[in-house]
């Protein structure tokens, strides 16, 4: 019998089959934490062997000559052994992220947050939405991951509700929320984590080197706005007409629940605690004697504002803001009524950092390792050597850095887990031809964030694939992922160009972060 009749199945195109080898070699690579004990294992190994081969360089920093220690001796088996512990624990981001997220969970379990989201897009004008929502998914990020579970959701209700398609307003809300995952206007976490590996990178070569958690904050509220109108463009004249007429559903199912009078009250709550701090900041930061008391939070010997106690301390400073407004808001809403509340928040978000502890003792290991056999720095000035030679300007050097961090991000999810391995030799490569570490910081930065929304690798993927599906029962990773490409492409190219313009013109990326340095 002929199989003339039987339908021939469709052909995987070149971006199908691009996909099914992005995922194959994603799930090929092992956890991070396991990646990471494995390259500490490979550290000692090559240390051995490149410490006999008698590879060794100038430092152009010191012109001092530096050799490879080998960690295959007793005296490294020793020092392995005895250092494991405070390697873990004198890791610079673990303690600043944990402290930071004591606080944010506080704000984040007290309902602040996500009433603060809603409020932010009930109050959008309807032309207006689409900005509002990409530009509520980049502040939602000083939440940690509030935004995935929150606001994507949210705006795909509010777009069902006014008519609109609503598997474009969770485009909308996953690009703001993924796509601008470093952009904001405030500092937030990932300020903090990143700026600790970063500084931990450049001590290689400049042993008391410090990087701020405001190190890019300049630049990334600039880039919050670049990313706002990107997306806002890209929703209404790309992704939007691209999926049609809305499916038909009952909209009044899919309305927006508004805030309660109890939710309203705690807003009002968190606000009056928020003028109050606002009022003990600048009273402290003020210049010392310009009004009674003034300046208790500067440095006497630097009264500087960059080198303020409110700078060097912001961490603290998040901290505490993100547990009194949350205390302030759930007392006003009654979410909270007592301090076991405040403490089960803040248990609760501790609890899942269990996997983030797991992998940063691999990373401290992986880190100190490097640094301790010296193939970071010589890595560094081999590598700063081919830049020199390769005669590439500012600008190339920048793309280069961001793509390649794009490329990475495609199979390595984590941007800490990422940073760990790239900081140590971009941020020494780049100092020693006269690049800021913050300046590496934000290239980095860039290329992390831009592809997140496209890749099936990242964490929250299929929790956005599950929600585009209740509205589009057909959505697939493919469907997601070709709607989101327009986001990713477009956010990169702009977002480089604006580094680029911060090159050319040599404004600072953020307070006492210059673009340039002189070692």
């Amino acid at each position: 019998m002929s199989d003339s009749t039987t339908p021939a199945l469709p052909q995987r195109g070149i971006f199908q089959r691009f996909l099914d080898l992005i995922e194959w070699v994603g799930n090929a690579l092992p956890n991070p934490a396991t990646l990471f004990a494995l390259l500490a294992g490979l550290v000692v190994l090559l240390s051995g062997l490149l410490h006999a081969l008698g590879i060794e360089v100038v430092n152009p920093a010191n012109h001092q000559t530096v050799g490879v220690v080998s960690l295959l001796t007793v005296e490294g088996l020793h020092r392995m052994i005895m250092a494991a512990v405070t390697n873990f624990t004198g890791f610079a981001p673990i303690g600043t992220v944990l402290v930071a997220i004591l606080g944010i969970a506080v704000a984040e379990s007290s309902g602040l947050i996500g009433a603060c989201l809603r409020v932010t897009v009930n109050k959008a004008p309807p032309a207006a939405l689409t900005a509002v929502i990409v530009f509520a998914g980049v502040m939602s990020n000083v939440g940690s991951d509030v935004g995935y579970v929150l606001l994507i959701p949210l705006a795909g209700a509010i777009f069902a509700a006014v008519g609109r398609h609503p598997v474009a307003g969770i485009a909308a809300a996953f690009a703001g929320v993924s796509g601008g995952f470093s952009a904001n206007l405030l500092p937030g976490t990932i300020d903090v984590l990143v700026g600790g590996i970063t500084q931990e990178s450049a001590r290689m070569l400049v042993a008391d080197y410090t990087v701020l958690p405001t190190a890019n904050y300049y630049f990334m509220v600039a880039a919050t706005f670049v990313v706002t109108a990107a997306g806002t463009w890209i929703t209404d004249r790309v992704v939007e007409p691209r999926l049609g007429r809305p499916p038909g559903m009952e909209t009044g199912a899919s309305r927006v629940e508004q805030l309660s009078d109890l939710e309203k009250r705690g807003l009002r709550f968190a606000g009056v605690a928020t003028l109050v701090m606002t009022v003990l900041v600048v009273w402290g930061v003020l210049p010392i004697g310009s009004v009674p008391l003034a300046g208790f939070l500067l440095d006497p010997v630097n009264p500087a504002f960059t080198h303020s106690v409110f700078m060097r301390g912001l961490v603290v400073f998040i901290c505490l803001a993100g547990m009194i407004l949350g205390i302030a808001y759930g007392l006003g809403a009654r979410t909270i009524r007592n301090d076991n509340d405040v403490i089960a928040g803040m248990s609760k978000s501790m609890a899942t950092m269990g996997s983030y502890l797991v992998l940063m003792f691999f990373c401290a290991q992986f880190v100190n390792y490097f640094a301790w056999t010296n193939l970071g720095t010589i890595t560094a000035v081999k590598g700063a050597e081919l830049l020199q030679a390769s005669g590439l300007g500012p600008a190339p050097l920048t793309v280069a850095v961001i793509i390649f961090t794009a490329f990475i991000n495609l199979f390595i999810g984590s941007a800490s887990a990422k940073w760990t391995l790239l900081g140590p030799v971009l941020v020494p490569m780049f100092m020693l031809v006269g690049y800021s570490p913050e300046f590496v910081q934000a290239a980095y930065r860039v290329g992390d964030s831009c592809t997140n929304i496209i890749t099936p690798l990242m964490v929250y993927f299929p929790l956005v694939l599950t929600f585009a599906q209740k509205y589009a029962p057909q959505t697939g990773i493919g469907t997601l992922i070709s709607l989101m490409m327009p986001y990713s492409i477009g956010f990169m190219i702009l977002w480089s160009l604006l580094l680029v313009l911060w090159i050319m013109t040599g404004w600072p990326l953020g307070p006492g972060a210059p673009m340039f340095i002189t070692l």
